[in-house]
């Protein structure tokens, strides 16, 4: 049987009712040497009549008997992916038109590498590009080991915004863990186990939904999940000794920035749980933290060493002056 160059793994998680929308712009693709296989768990998320779309001979539906959450719905659409290359996309998300064709075009160029990175655009009031736009563009040219550019582990650790090659899938016996953010510690342990990676600069795939948060971790998950994530990511990091040490540096600013996104963000933590997550953010800000680091500059910085600091009334006490001083700036223009 014909082994398609990308096997496409969606788990039906479709709070937003965007799965035919997600299916459509894959099968409508000029590039067809593709598999997709749709994960159907018991999720309270998940649909149990799929769109007529998921009837193309092109895609497979993979039954669960559980519900599992989107990790491991990814996870078991990626054990029976028959591809070269694996992709995870998400209900809500579409690929932009010629996206496929374009990155078998890459990989082709590239000399077909164990992760091919490419970027992606939030849909969400109005076009704007992914937080690794400018990242991608400095890597663009060449094919390069991954180590050669730590500063792309600074990146958000998206399963969506790369190609990762199915061999080293099974090779590394990579799976997603359990709980919310599982693609943080799969992503970074992709990145460094893979000998070659390449860019394409190209934004391949569409987020509708507001923020770039998946719709369901498993049962039993909550935003505390972060923390063992990074956790798990940062031991990938330590197990390959000095090598990785300016991987880690990317990736402490990283993790300090995605804490900080998730605690301000609002509708994901809870009001009288936001003090614990703050201090277990100033823990892993002491546990993780390179020798020599240098914070970013501006007001983000002035946010590193709040947190630094270690004192949640003081961080909140700077966020309410600021949003009183831009008030106060917005009425005297």
């Amino acid at each position: 049987m014909h082994a398609p160059l990308i096997s496409i793994v969606v788990p039906a998680h479709d709070e937003s009712g965007r799965l035919g929308d997600c299916l459509e712009s894959v099968l409508r693709q000029s590039f067809a040497d593709v598999e997709v296989l749709v994960v159907q768990d018991r999720s309270p998320q998940t649909p149990q009549t799929l769109p007529a779309s998921s009837r193309d001979p092109r895609v497979a539906v993979l039954r669960l008997g559980a519900a599992v959450g989107v990790g491991q719905a990814r996870s078991a659409g990626a054990d029976r992916a028959r591809g070269g290359h694996l992709l995870f996309l998400d209900a809500d998300h579409t690929l932009a038109d010629g996206a496929l064709q374009a990155l078998a075009d890459r990989l082709r160029e590239a000399g077909d590498p164990d992760v091919l990175l490419f970027g992606h655009a939030h849909l969400h009031a109005g076009r704007r590009p992914g937080a690794a736009a400018e990242l991608l563009e400095a890597a663009a040219s060449g094919t390069f080991a991954p180590l050669e550019r730590p500063e792309l582990f600074g990146a958000p650790a998206h399963s969506w915004d790369r190609l990762v090659r199915r061999e080293l899938w099974v090779r590394e016996g990579l799976r997603f863990p359990e709980g919310l953010y599982e693609e943080v510690p799969v992503v970074v342990r992709a990145m460094l186990a893979a000998r070659s990676a390449a860019v394409l600069p190209r934004e391949c795939v569409e987020l509708h939904r507001r923020h770039t948060l998946h719709p369901a971790g498993s049962p039993g998950s909550s935003h505390f999940d972060i923390f063992g994530q990074y956790e798990r990511a940062f031991a990938h990091v330590e197990a390959l000794g000095p090598a990785a040490e300016p991987v880690r540096v990317h990736l402490f600013d990283r993790m300090v920035r995605h804490c900080l996104f998730v605690l301000e963000l609002g509708g994901c933590v809870p009001r009288a749980s936001r003090q614990a997550f703050f201090r277990a953010a100033a823990d892993h800000h002491r546990r993780y933290l390179p020798a020599g680091h240098r914070r970013p500059e501006g007001r983000e910085g002035v946010k590193f060493s709040l947190l630094a600091g270690g004192s949640y009334s003081a961080y909140e006490i700077a966020k309410l002056s600021h949003i009183a001083g831009g008030r106060v700036a917005s009425r005297l223009r």
